[in-house]
């Protein structure tokens, strides 16, 4: 499996740090985030990685370059006029993703789930996402999960908050063209088929959305 970090956004609310600093190069316990994602990923024996970028993406290429140091292959796939949001920015990615499943990580979080454990995709299914429970920042959730399918709707009780891990069916993105394209609605599109399945992790898990929350999970791996 190929696996994708999502490293192309321009992180506005974790100005000023990120002014002269792309936000997946912002370091927790001494290590940038994508170097954390890294180091999962090798242990789960993932070693092709394309990273996608945009703003100060040139500083991310730099410090990574073609990975073999983090004993990684990686691919670069550079949106040069501008971030494409989640979904534009992996189907521009898909050449380098090729035809089989994926895995897709968001650039901007902490977390230290366990790449083994995320489950093949089964048969119709076009992606399984991972679910955490709901942060102080997003109380209400995005999906609830009936039997392991994930649906969407502001009456559905018991939701819980998208992890930005997921395991993706390049097929999901079937006849979309490479533009700027949010991966929501696409997901909920997908929903009301039943063809997105999720599972719950509870283990160590941050959004690094503000320099606050940055400050919070680097004071919290600290005092452990």
């Amino acid at each position: 499996m190929k696996a994708m970090i999502l490293a192309a956004g321009r992180g506005e609310r974790m100005r000023p740090l990120t002014d002269h600093c792309p936000k997946p190069l912002l370091k927790v316990a001494g290590m940038s985030l994508i170097e954390h994602h890294l180091n999962r990923l090798k242990t789960a024996g993932i070693t092709d990685i394309v990273i996608n970028h945009a703003w100060l993406g040139e500083q991310i290429e730099q410090f990574f370059a073609d990975g073999k140091r983090f004993g990684v292959n990686i691919q670069y796939s550079a949106e040069k006029n501008g971030a494409l949001e989640t979904a534009g920015g992996i189907v521009k990615a898909l050449p380098l993703l090729g035809d089989e499943p994926f895995l897709v990580v968001n650039g901007d979080i902490y977390c230290q789930y366990a790449f083994t454990q995320l489950p093949a995709l089964q048969h119709g299914e076009l992606a399984h996402l991972l679910l955490v429970e709901n942060p102080q920042h997003n109380p209400n959730g995005d999906f609830a999960m009936v039997d392991n399918r994930l649906k969407s709707g502001k009456a559905l009780n018991n939701k819980y908050t998208y992890s930005g891990i997921g395991v993706y069916s390049p097929k999901l993105f079937s006849g979309l063209s490479v533009e700027k394209t949010p991966l929501a609605p696409i997901l909920v599109n997908a929903m009301t088929d039943n063809k997105i399945s999720g599972s719950l992790y509870h283990g160590l898990w941050s959004d690094i959305g503000t320099p606050q929350r940055l400050a919070q999970i680097n004071a919290l791996i600290k005092g452990n």
